[in-house]
């Protein structure tokens, strides 16, 4: 199974937009941890276009709680950030059935106690003048490639 924890997003177009994108790339399931806003919302709706009703999602106030229910479950967990670790998601080859990818807060990114559990730090590499993606185009690329 493949499956995406989002920690403490912002943004409900994000969430939304995420939904729509795991959907359509096949993966099986949404973590919305933190603060991170759910269904149902009109917020969210708006972007997802249903998605949330096709796709399984399930709440967890306490990401490192999820994580580590992953980690215990046997999925390998890999953290969409750049660090000084991470390894080129163009490169990458995923050899694992299980697979959580992690997504972070839309200015923090994915939180220090959350990278530690991680296997693997995946990151999109940048050509141009900014050094970050939005979170949900970001995934987007993650969902598709891995």
């Amino acid at each position: 199974m493949k499956v995406i924890v989002l920690e403490n997003l912002r943004s409900l177009h994000n969430v939304g937009s995420i939904l729509r994108t795991a959907d359509g790339a096949g993966w099986n399931k949404v973590y919305l941890t933190g603060y991170t806003g759910c269904p149902p919302d009109r917020r969210i709706e708006k972007v997802s276009l249903g998605a949330e009703e096709f796709l399984a999602w399930e709440h967890n106030p306490v990401p490192l709680d999820c994580v580590q229910t992953l980690k215990a479950q046997g999925y390998k967990c890999l953290a969409l950030e750049q660090t000084s670790q991470s390894i080129n998601l163009l490169e990458y080859k995923n050899q694992d059935d299980n697979v959580a990818l992690i997504v972070g807060n839309e200015v923090e990114g994915v939180s220090p106690e959350l990278l530690k559990e991680c296997d693997e730090h995946l990151e999109i590499p940048m050509r141009g003048q900014k050094g970050s993606l939005n979170v949900s185009i970001a995934a987007g690329i993650a969902l598709y490639q891995l």
